[in-house]
């Protein structure tokens, strides 16, 4: 019995060494933004990980320039102004943040083969407006790591991940939140909203609104719709809402001038008194376009 179990014990001590587990960061691939003209502009990037099957590993994005995780932020020293915010995200969501931290990182099991993750990246809309010309570009660069506990070994551990936007001179730039009136009772129902433009410091601005998307409405006549059921209602530029809100240049824009940040635009929502809809939820997409 004696030389049985001294020779079970051998062969585990074997099978441990046999099993030895491993991690290698095989690549990344650079996330490159193209141009940026002040939308909501998104991208992807890439990293490669090969690790011993059933491994747990998890894969750190270092913080860049900004030193922050959360707030990252690339660099153009020729550039005004100076750095442009950026996200990356470990979802195509675009939701969970990617940063460097056990709570941040993205943890991944591994299959004994190359895994491939995507990075994605965005650049919120209205981040900045540059006062300089085009041609100047920003970046970042950053550390991508493989964190293994139970690894033997890691090879390629630290690689770099190059974040890159090559800067357009931008004019103008707009964003948009919803209007919801809530429930209409039959009395004037007012709601208000806001849209944020950006545009480059000294640019002159129009902003219109257009008819939106009900049968027959037009931006003097505007519905909201559920199903052939319309409600109607109108949009104004002021606050005492007698001025309408259309898309004519120069008859019923709103007008401005750009101060390189992003600026606010209030819309002023109504529905007047004594409509009889149908019961039911109403809805009505209205385009919001800068001129400049």
């Amino acid at each position: 019995m004696k030389r049985l179990m001294i020779f079970l014990v051998f062969l585990l001590l074997c099978g441990a060494r046999l099993g030895a587990q491993s991690c290698q960061l095989s690549g990344t691939t650079q996330v490159s933004f193209g141009t940026y003209s002040g939308a909501t502009l998104q991208t992807t990037g890439g990293v490669s990980v090969n690790c011993t099957s059933g491994v747990a590993y998890n894969i750190e994005l270092s913080a860049g320039y900004s030193g922050s995780a959360t707030n990252r932020e690339m660099d153009c020293s020729s550039c005004t102004p100076q750095t442009l915010g950026y996200q990356l995200f470990s979802n195509a969501s675009y939701t969970t943040n990617w940063g460097n931290t056990p709570s941040t990182d993205l943890s991944a099991t591994g299959t004994g083969s190359n895994q491939n993750f995507t990075i994605y990246a965005q650049i919120p809309a209205l981040e900045a407006f540059y006062a300089s010309g085009s041609g100047s570009n920003y970046t970042d660069n950053l550390i991508v790591t493989i964190v293994c506990n139970s690894c033997t070994s890691i090879s390629g551990n630290n690689q770099g991940l190059n974040v890159h936007l090559q800067q357009t001179a931008v004019g103008c730039g707009i964003s948009a939140s919803n209007l919801n009136f809530g429930n209409y009772t039959g009395t004037v129902l007012n709601a208000t909203t806001t849209l944020q433009v950006g545009c480059t410091s000294g640019t002159a601005y129009n902003v219109g609104l257009n008819a939106g998307t009900a049968t027959g409405a037009t931006v003097t006549t505007r519905a909201m719709q559920n199903g052939t059921a319309l409600l109607n209602y109108a949009l104004y530029s002021n606050s005492g809402r007698t001025t309408n809100w259309g898309n004519t240049v120069g008859t019923d824009t709103v007008a401005g001038t750009g101060t390189g940040v992003a600026q606010p635009l209030t819309v002023y929502g109504q529905i007047a008194a004594g409509l009889h809809p149908t019961p039911g939820t109403y809805t009505d997409t209205i385009t919001a376009a800068v001129t400049y």
